[in-house]
């Protein structure tokens, strides 16, 4: 699947903040995410108060404020809402207000250079979409004192793990200036940070570690993974080195062989854990590789890519959050029968790491998690090489740019991912030729754009000249699909939409208060069921349901399948989770039909079903 020989030689550039809006069911799923924990932090934890250091108080002052802004910037924009527009602001205003003379910034007790890469992903943000004339020289000042003084001062710990994120910015700064100088500072860059071009091509980690043997290691540290899958590019960016540009897919291919889980994530329970359904992954590497495969588009323009990509926003980061935002979890499990306080089988993390709340385990979600829907709307079109537009993502959006010397508007409307029909409404000059590119699924056979075959896992071309009115008709046919997984049990996808087990649902507060509680989630109905199927198909019938806020819940879960089932009894709990999924002479009761809802909708869930036939 992963072979860097077949991928296309195309690139892509992200669009300007801004140029890409939500329509549709996004718009609504941004302003649910506006109007939860995004919205309430500031307010009800003291990470990210008044008291931060990044606003100039005594609080917490390394990565949670950047983390935050790093999220709040782009959805601010996305939603073009004044009142997040002006909280971004204070903390932006109070960065570019606090710089050394020396170029150094940020609060007066900060020495880690991990914090100031974040900020200054969030400032090349701010300045895009505000056009702010005092961003880019203060990055450029910094930039030339990282080049001056991180050789005797070198990067630590994080800084060194995640190298990328800061190199990102060097090249953003160095794209619209031209200054030879950032090149010499995004070598220092590259020069003092991990090799995971090495990690990945050499990739030991091929099995969980136990608990009672585990060694820290930034290398088996899963958002470390999910920040490093995109520094190969970054490397070949600044190399040209062929094994660098490879060892891209070596490390989606290692981390799916080793760690896969059914939604396209991988493990990380706080470090990889293996392939098992009830291994824990952490909230920030799902919005970590999401930003990763958004650069690796850009860089590489290989479509499988756009279909990773789909699959995360569609189905691990929704499933981590209660429908309306103001809980989430530290872990995400597939197999997730039980949200509770209990010691399970995690690499090293808390008991409380599954609950619903403000900040289970550790705070770095909370603060980061912010980034995955608006980066992921914002990257849904892209500029082609060829000076066209490029869909390398679908959902409901407007495109708002300028092509080949002329402004134009491309407004997308789709129910996708939960329909199977994208249409593209041109608005601009009458004539105006220009192409666009379409991604094609993998899995979307017999797909067609504009009445025109369209072969799967491609970028299919559509060059013409345009008129204002302009309709543009795509199918990506949504055939029912069975996943063979390591576990030996199956799981049942529908276009990027993987299907779980729907599974009765109380929650209970157990600690803080309103209105950002944490949660223990308990079943109300059986979880241990096995699915009628000879682990190649699947007999199921899928109902599309009107779509309604919040979208990604069990009761209004756009699409549903109903399947033929029957329970497993010696299929119980092991240590707080789903044990094993069950293997060889399956015996179970009387058949049944149970219902299927997309992953994202169940906050319990089976996603590895054993099988029958």
């Amino acid at each position: 699947m992963w072979n860097p020989d077949s991928s296309p030689d195309r690139t892509f550039t992200p669009l300007p903040l801004g140029c890409v809006r939500p329509l549709g069911w996004l718009r609504e799923q941004l302003r649910i995410q506006a109007e939860g924990q995004t919205g309430l932090l500031e307010q009800h934890w003291p990470d990210l108060g008044q008291n931060s250091a990044w606003l100039g108080g005594d609080g917490e002052g390394w990565e949670r404020g950047p983390y935050y802004v790093d999220g709040l910037v782009p959805l601010a924009f996305l939603l073009n809402d004044s009142c997040l527009v002006a909280r971004a602001e204070r903390w932006i205003d109070w960065t570019l207000n606090h710089q050394h003379r020396s170029g150094w910034f940020g609060p007066a007790t900060l020495e880690d250079w991990w914090p100031l890469a974040i900020m200054a992903k969030a400032l090349t943000q701010w300045a895009e979409a505000t056009g702010d004339p005092r961003v880019e020289p203060f990055l450029g000042r910094f930039f030339e004192h990282l080049e001056k003084e991180a050789p005797s001062r070198p990067f630590q710990a994080w800084a060194v793990a995640r190298w990328a994120d800061m190199a990102l910015s060097i090249q953003w700064l160095h794209r619209r200036t031209g200054n030879s100088g950032l090149l010499r500072a995004l070598a220092e860059t590259h020069r003092q940070g991990l090799s995971w071009t090495h990690w990945f091509q050499w990739f030991p980690a091929t099995a969980k570690p136990a608990r009672e043997t585990f060694r820290f290691s930034h290398f088996t540290h899963v958002v470390n993974n999910a920040m490093g899958i995109k520094a190969p590019a970054v490397e070949w960016e600044i190399t040209g080195w062929e094994f660098s540009r490879a060892a891209v897919w070596q490390a989606l291919l290692m981390l799916d062989q080793y760690h896969g889980q059914a939604t396209g994530l991988f493990s990380g329970d706080e470090h990889l854990a293996g392939p098992s359904p009830t291994q824990g992954t952490e909230l920030c590497a799902v919005v970590e590789y999401m930003f990763s495969l958004e650069k690796l588009l850009a860089t590489f323009g290989d479509p499988l890519f756009g279909d990773r990509l789909e699959m995360l926003a569609y189905n691990a980061l929704p499933a981590t959050f209660d429908p309306w935002m103001r809980a989430h979890q530290y872990d995400q499990q597939a197999n997730q029968v039980l949200c509770d306080i209990h010691p399970r089988a995690w690499v090293n993390n808390e008991p409380d790491s599954n609950l619903f709340g403000l900040d289970p385990n550790f705070g770095c979600c909370t603060a980061n998690y912010h980034q995955g829907w608006p980066k992921f709307v914002a990257s849904l079109c892209m500029r082609s090489e060829d000076d066209g537009l490029a869909l390398v993502a679908h959902g409901p959006c407007e495109v708002r740019t300028t092509v080949r010397g002329a402004a134009v508007s491309l407004r997308v409307e789709t129910d996708y991912p939960f329909r199977d029909t994208v249409e593209v409404r041109y608005d601009g000059p009458d004539g105006h030729r220009f192409p666009l590119w379409v991604r094609i699924p993998a899995w979307a056979k017999g797909a067609t754009v504009a009445g025109v075959d369209a072969p799967e896992g491609t970028f299919h071309k559509v060059d013409r000249q345009w008129k204002p009115g302009d309709v543009l008709t795509i199918r990506l046919p949504m055939a029912p699909r069975v996943l063979r997984r390591p576990s030996g049990g199956i799981a049942v996808a529908r276009g990027p939409l993987v299907f779980s087990l729907r599974i009765g649902e109380r929650w209970r507060v157990v600690r803080g208060k309103e209105p950002l509680p944490d949660y223990e989630v308990l079943p109300t109905t059986p979880w241990n069921y096995a699915l009628r199927s000879d682990g190649e198909a699947i007999e199921a019938v899928f109902e599309e349901r009107p779509l309604r806020p919040p979208f990604f819940s069990p009761e209004n879960a756009p699409v549903a399948a109903r399947v033929e089932a029957a329970q497993v009894p010696r299929w119980t709990l092991v240590e707080g989770s789903a044990g094993p999924v069950p293997q060889g002479d399956l015996s179970h009761g009387s058949e049944e039909r149970v219902e299927l809802v997309p992953y994202g909708c169940a906050k319990l869930r089976i996603t590895e079903f054993p099988f029958y036939s």
